[in-house]
């Protein structure tokens, strides 16, 4: 599986290139943030006169709330310890190890931030996830000690070790994942939504080769008008940190996006439109 193409790496260093090295943004509403926040719920206010959605306290929406967040100011990681420039891009990197191998990018991420939860919460048989063959991996065979044997476009499992569950364990599961899987695979693993029903923890997506995913991280709602506001994150390519996007288009609201927008979704990196707003099922 090809993990990005010629034109994907230009287009990152094209980024890289005329956003130049600054740490500092100006593209996000200083109202909105707590330098000193530690986790995206306490880093970012809502906007004003908007409240944060209720969300039940053991949920994947109250969990990617609570993602760790390195110091303000802190640019993101490259697989390889290169810096990615923040200006332009983010406003915030999610403090969570992505290995050093070339595997951690966009719809990876999203796969890894919904294990991760999962195998938190103890629901080992719920962490699966298809492979762009289409072949089905799922951890709790990984758990039992099988490991996936790949000949071409043919995959099966293969038992390989005694059986174990440590957080290694799921790492070195998800990175097989990861080689395997993408945009592809995963959108069509996810169901649609109606874009005025989000939830955080939905997804945007376009599948490809490139394709690129985004997801949902926080929400508020409007006291008055109840008009709702979200919050992206992403990975990208090559593989690197996940970063909370800026809203390149909204520098008052930024980092919130308004669900009530116009058919295109630009964020830093790429455009979606409404229909490519997915959920785990």
């Amino acid at each position: 599986m090809v993990r990005f193409s010629g034109i994907s790496i230009l287009l990152f260093a094209f980024l890289c290139s005329s956003c130049g090295q600054s740490k500092s943004n100006n593209q996000v509403n200083s109202n909105t943030i707590n330098k000193q926040g530690a986790t995206i719920e306490e880093r970012f206010l809502p906007p004003d006169g908007y409240k944060r959605i209720d969300t039940e306290s053991e949920s994947f929406d109250a969990w990617l709330r609570k993602l760790p967040l390195k110091p303000d100011g802190t640019n993101a990681l490259l697989f390889d310890g290169r810096e990615k420039p923040a200006s332009g891009v983010y406003c915030a990197v999610v403090d969570l190890p992505i290995g050093t191998k070339n595997l951690h990018q966009c719809a990876d991420a999203i796969i890894r931030l919904r294990a991760e939860y999962l195998w938190e919460s103890k629901l080992y048989s719920e962490i699966h996830f298809n492979f762009t063959s289409g072949f089905r991996a799922d951890y709790s065979k990984w758990m039992s000690g099988k490991r996936v044997a790949v000949n071409g476009n043919n995959c099966s499992w293969v038992s390989k070790t005694a059986a174990s569950n440590t957080h290694d364990d799921l790492w070195n599961y998800l990175e097989t994942v990861f080689m395997y899987a993408g945009t592809l695979s995963l959108e069509k693993g996810l169901v649609k939504t109606d874009w005025e029903s989000m939830q955080i923890g939905d997804v945007l997506i376009r599948g490809g080769s490139p394709g690129h995913a985004v997801i949902v991280v926080d929400m508020a709602v409007d006291e008055t008008s109840g008009e709702k506001v979200f919050m992206l994150a992403q990975s990208y390519m090559p593989a690197q940190e996940i970063q909370i996007l800026i809203n390149p288009n909204n520098s008052d609201l930024s980092p919130w996006y308004s669900l009530n927008c116009d058919n295109d979704i630009q964020t830093p990196e790429w455009g979606f439109v409404k229909a490519n707003l997915k959920r785990f099922e």
